[in-house]
């Protein structure tokens, strides 16, 4: 039984995971839960998997949630309830957890995710923005303490498997695939006038608000260049990416004798999920098996796998991480809140969708780069968000 904490149990990938601990009760319990405002689904959650420990976003909240989850009989065990950053790492570290999955946005839960790998705990990591900011010493503080991290992405999962019993000195290219997102056949004239309700229906995967319209700018994939650059100790130039519009094949590993590997794989985040909170051991899933068969074709229908080249013209993102990849110090974290906050600010109406790589490329012009440590690296951030925001404001349209 492998006890589970999630960081972020109210957005889409926590309810994925607990879809997956709640179909395997015989593997997994849950230790401790934490989101942010969404207090009526965190205490549907809390019913349903009964952890010991639970944080929200504010006081509030807490008092809310105290309200929903009273004891409904004598005896009852009592629930720990905390907020803010302090309720994070309280669900991260202090919950008895084997595992935290990590699954908010931004930097949100960075000192809580630092606080496991500190103390040993295995982190299965589905928030790219830890990664990409703050991913040089993170890495090296869950080498210390011998934590192990374990990527949730379905792309990284991907490389991951490929390299099972490889040695990374081998490898020569890794190949990421990129759905293309909705946009993927636009011209650059018609992606002058998209709109936000257009940018969050992606063609293949179920995602949050912000990993979609990340799919849209390609910027998702400029993230995960960043952290595959963490999580296998390698180049940006032996990264690569290519649009494969079935998202079927998640990922390749190119090796020195010119053999390849690809995983491939229905396109369900909760395969990764499983694999994380469940290696070294593999989860019996019939639903994920058959949806795989039928995307390779193995059943009725046919399948055809393309992939082509990406338009860097049309889709600048993918570029502007490589950049900031290269240069290092503070600029991955300047990448990831900059685009962060100029995303919201096309979901709210105040820029338009090409805008958004444009500012972005104005943060990092505009940033001095600092050395990796965590607190230059969550300065780093405020300021990104600050400077964002201060152009959007001038950005806004009549």
């Amino acid at each position: 039984m492998r006890r589970v904490a999630i960081l972020g149990s109210t957005g889409s990938i926590g309810r994925q995971s607990l879809d997956v601990i709640a179909a395997h009760p015989e593997r997994f319990s849950v230790c401790g839960l934490a989101a942010g405002t969404k207090t009526e689904l965190l205490a549907e959650q809390i019913r349903a998997f009964a952890p010991a420990v639970v944080s929200c976003a504010t006081q509030a909240g807490v008092s809310d949630l105290a309200e929903r989850v009273a004891p409904r009989a004598p005896g009852s065990p009592a629930i720990r309830l905390e907020h803010g950053e302090r309720g994070l790492i309280a669900v991260a570290a202090e919950s008895g957890a084997d595992i935290v999955l990590a699954a908010t946005d931004g930097l949100v839960a960075c000192r809580a995710v630092f606080a496991a790998a500190e103390r040993g705990i295995d982190i299965a990591l589905a928030n790219k923005e830890i990664a990409v900011a703050a991913g040089e010493p993170l890495f090296a503080a869950a080498r210390e303490a011998g934590a192990r991290i374990m990527p949730v992405d379905s792309e990284h999962c991907a490389v991951f498997q490929c390299l099972l019993g490889e040695k990374t000195s081998d490898v020569k290219t890794v190949v990421l695939t990129a759905s293309g997102g909705p946009f993927v056949d636009f011209t650059l004239h018609e992606l002058e006038s998209v709109t936000a309700a257009q940018a969050l229906v992606h063609p293949t995967w179920t995602m949050g608000a912000k990993n979609t319209l990340d799919s849209a700018t390609l910027m998702n994939k400029g993230l995960e260049v960043i952290e595959a650059c963490r999580l296998f100790e390698l180049a940006p130039s032996q990264i690569d990416v290519v649009v494969h519009r079935q998202s079927i094949a998640h990922a390749f590993v190119v090796f020195a004798d010119g053999n390849v590997k690809a995983q491939i794989a229905s396109p369900d985040m909760r395969m990764p999920i499983g694999f994380a909170l469940a290696y070294p051991e593999r989860l019996d899933r019939a639903v994920a098996l058959e949806a795989t068969r039928r995307a390779l074709g193995l059943q009725s229908q046919q399948s055809t796998l393309t992939f082509e080249p990406v338009d860097h013209a049309r889709f600048p993102s993918l570029k502007l991480a490589y950049r900031a990849a290269l240069a290092g110090g503070t600029y991955p974290a300047v990448l990831s809140a900059a685009n962060e906050e100029a995303g919201r600010a096309f979901l709210q109406g105040k820029i338009r969708f090409v805008e958004i790589g444009e500012i972005v490329a104005a943060a990092l012009d505009a940033h001095n780069a600092r050395p990796a440590r965590l607190p230059e690296i969550e300065e780093a951030d405020r300021w990104a968000r600050s400077f964002t925001r201060d152009v959007v404001t001038g950005s806004r349209r009549s």
